[in-house]
Parts: structure tokens; C-alpha cells; sequence
């Protein structure tokens, strides 16, 4: 008899998204004249950057000559793009990464998740909530979680971090220690963000309590008002307790070409039982040189490429333009009454619900009377009922639309 991984039981329903297609998919099937706006999942619409395309086109030309065509790469990434983002994204902030602290991969959702693999399932785990649901789900999984209770929503061995508009979204410092903490900031889903004085509490909580903040910096690009930090390696002492994981899927358009790195840092140690200082560096190279073989060498060039003074400046385009449609969404719910979080150094908007509505219900709502796909908030944990997210990766005519629509019957109301 073969005896499954019994944690996996323990999940909830459906990943939250898959439920979203389901529902959108069925409703369409029914609805096949009414035209969709998809609001709901982060996923972008503008294409790839000339700078991108361009060196990924001569990558494969390169790959289709015997001189120039590779096999396997570097498991943690080629030199090249390693180098890239060191100089550009940390050095230039006077920030100390190299680039051997740098492990390229083929997503932040996947490196959040698989970050667990090297850390013991006795670990106490702290997660904010609501937040993107693969920290949760992933920890689960592993059994860190323990049993679910359907009376509090929630699962009795993870610490839970409320966010709310009493706190301004801000979670609050744990009250007992734990091992693991998740962060990430620009938030998904409020689209909130932690000053420098508000991410060095963190740090120096982990630095006290020996914990390791897993930082999820994949928005970060999108920050646009002063003494925000960019990376939490701008705070004094992160470096001997924080991992970031960044990605290209929204600042590059990569969503579907798949590329992101995870920042390690040598100094940074855990513990073994018998209290022996180890390598999380080291552990987390073996894990990738064992269970992965790289990420494309295509995809590698063309995130290289969004370094280069063009990309820079085509990119930057792609980023602003969804912040304007986020500040569209802003600015449009705002002027029908809703109450608006989030959207000024995020391409996420979060926003309060009528009164006497689940988050589900405003969710069908949406869908059925308006035909807008947005996020439910309780999918993102108990502390989301009663909020629902929008993103501002539809395109501009989507974006416009969708807010004329809801203006237009709170006219007639």
C-alpha cells in the first residue's frame, strides 16, 4: 500500500485562483455574448519589450550554431544576468549583494514554495493575513500547518498577522517567537507598503528572536513615493536574517516566459538541533543544483536585456502605464463611494465591500451584473472578508470600461 502525503489533505477547497477560472469559465459558457473584463488575476497585457525580444531572437540564432549552442546551464543561474541584477538592482543602492548571492529560477511563486524544502517542519511560521495564498498553502503541504479549524478559518500551528484598516495594513510583530516569518511588501493583495523605520522593526525582531524573514519583493518596482525600501537589504543588520524573492513576471512582462531570483545572502544561518550554525546559502544551492536544471538560457538573454538603457526605458513605460490604470481604478471607485487601498505604489487596489456581502458574493456580483472578474479578499485569508482586490494589469480600454460600467449604474441607483 502506498501512503500519500496526508498534509494535503488538510488544504482548503481549491487554490483560490483555479476556483475564480472556474466560476468565470462557467458563467461564460452560459454567457457567450457578453463580453468579459478581466480584472481578477495579476496577470499582464502588454507584450514583451522590444529590447527583450530582441535578444531573445538573437539567443536562439546563437543556440542554432554548433559554436555558440549550449546544453544545461548553471542550476543558480548564468554569470551574465547573476552580474545584471547585482549591479542594477542592489549595487546602484549602494545595497552589498553579489552576484553568487543570487539564484536565478523560473518564478517567485515557485521559490516562495520551495523555499520550505530546507527548512525543518517543526518551524514555527508567521503569515500575514490576507496575503498571497502559496505561502499558506505551501507550509500546509509540508505540514507546518497543522489541522484547520473551520470555526476561526484558521490553521492551529500558523502565527497569523492581521492586516486591517485599523492597523493601515500593517501586520503587527509577532507576539510569541517564530521561526519563519513572510513579508511582501508592495502588498499582494492590499497594495500597502512598510517604511524603512516599519521594515527595520522586522528585522530587528528576527535579529532578537534568530528568526528569517522570507521577503517577497516581486512588486517592487512599482514604488513611487520616497522612504519606501526597495529591497529589505537597505535595512541595517538584513543580511544575517532575510531572504527576497524577485521577479521579472510584472516589471518585464514575463508572466508566461517565466523568470525571477531569490537573494541569499552567505552570512545567513540556520540551526540544527544540536544548535550548529549552518549555511542557508549553502542548502539552498544544493536544493537548486538537485531538484533544478536552470532556467532557459533564451529567457535568461532576454531578462539580461531588460538591464540595458533601452529596456530600462521600455519597461519603465509597461510600469507606468499600468500605475495609471491603477490610479484609474482608484480614482473611479472613490468617486462612486467605495473606501480604496493600495494602487499608488501597486498595480493592486483594494477595496471595501458593500455592507452585507461576502467577498464571494460581491465576487458573483461583479461577474453577473457588471461581467467584471476581480479577486474575492477572503480568498487571501479570514482577515480579507468583507475587501475584494482588483489589479491594473487589464489594458487601458478593459480598465476604462470596467469603472464606466460601475459609474454608469450608480447613476441610476
Amino acid at each position: 500500500m502506498c501512503l500519500i502525503n496526508e498534509n494535503f489533505l488538510e488544504l482548503q477547497d481549491s487554490y483560490l485562483f483555479s476556483t475564480i477560472h472556474q466560476k468565470v469559465e462557467s458563467y461564460r459558457e452560459k454567457n457567450p455574448d457578453k463580453k468579459m473584463i478581466r480584472l481578477g488575476i495579476g496577470d499582464v497585457t502588454r507584450p514583451l519589450v522590444p529590447a527583450v525580444v530582441e535578444a531573445m531572437q538573437k539567443s536562439v540564432l546563437e543556440l542554432s550554431t554548433a559554436e555558440g549552442f549550449r546544453g544545461y546551464g548553471p542550476e543558480q543561474g548564468y554569470e551574465f544576468l547573476r552580474k545584471a541584477i547585482a549591479q542594477n538592482e542592489y549595487q546602484k543602492r549602494n545595497i552589498d549583494i553579489t552576484e553568487d548571492e543570487i539564484f536565478i529560477s523560473d518564478g517567485s511563486k515557485c521559490d516562495s514554495g520551495n523555499i520550505g524544502d530546507i527548512f525543518s517542519s517543526d518551524c514555527v511560521v508567521a503569515i500575514p493575513d490576507p496575503v498571497y495564498p502559496v505561502y499558506l498553502d505551501t507550509n500546509v503541504m509540508a505540514g507546518r500547518a497543522g489541522k484547520f479549524s473551520s470555526k476561526t478559518g484558521h490553521y492551529e500551528k500558523i502565527v497569523y498577522l492581521p492586516m486591517n484598516a485599523e492597523n493601515n495594513f500593517k501586520p503587527d510583530l509577532p507576539k510569541k517567537r517564530v521561526d519563519l516569518i513572510y513579508l511582501c511588501f508592495p502588498n499582494n493583495p492590499t497594495g500597502t507598503v512598510f517604511t524603512k523605520e516599519d521594515l527595520g522593526k522586522w528585522v530587528q525582531y528576527a535579529k532578537e528572536n534568530q528568526s528569517i524573514i522570507l521577503y517577497d519583493s516581486a512588486y517592487e518596482a512599482f514604488l513611487t513615493e520616497k522612504d519606501i525600501p526597495h529591497s529589505i537589504f537597505e535595512i541595517e543588520g538584513a543580511k544575517d536574517v532575510a531572504i527576497e524573492f524577485r521577479s521579472f513576471s510584472k516589471t518585464g512582462g514575463f508572466t508566461g516566459v517565466r523568470c525571477a531570483y531569490t537573494v541569499i545572502p552567505k552570512q545567513l544561518k540556520g540551526y540544527t538541533r544540536k544548535k550548529e550554525a549552518i549555511s542557508i546559502h549553502k542548502l539552498w544551492s544544493r536544493r537548486m543544483s538537485t531538484k533544478f536544471n536552470g532556467t532557459s538560457y533564451i529567457v535568461q538573454r532576454g531578462a539580461e536585456a531588460i538591464y540595458s538603457e533601452e529596456g530600462q526605458k521600455q519597461i519603465r513605460a509597461n510600469i507606468e502605464y499600468y500605475l495609471e490604470n491603477a490610479k484609474i481604478i482608484k480614482e473611479g471607485l472613490e468617486k462612486i463611494g467605495y473606501e480604496t487601498y493600495g494602487g499608488v505604489n501597486s498595480p493592486y487596489v483594494w477595496l471595501k465591500i458593500p455592507k452585507g456581502m461576502t467577498s464571494w458574493e460581491f465576487f458573483d456580483y461583479l461577474l453577473e451584473e457588471f461581467q467584471i472578474v476581480g479577486t474575492p479578499g477572503s480568498g487571501f485569508g479570514p482577515s480579507g472578508e468583507g475587501y475584494f482586490r482588483l489589479t491594473a494589469f487589464g489594458t487601458r480600454e478593459d480598465t476604462e470600461e470596467a469603472i464606466q460600467r460601475l459609474q454608469i449604474s450608480k447613476k441610476k441607483e
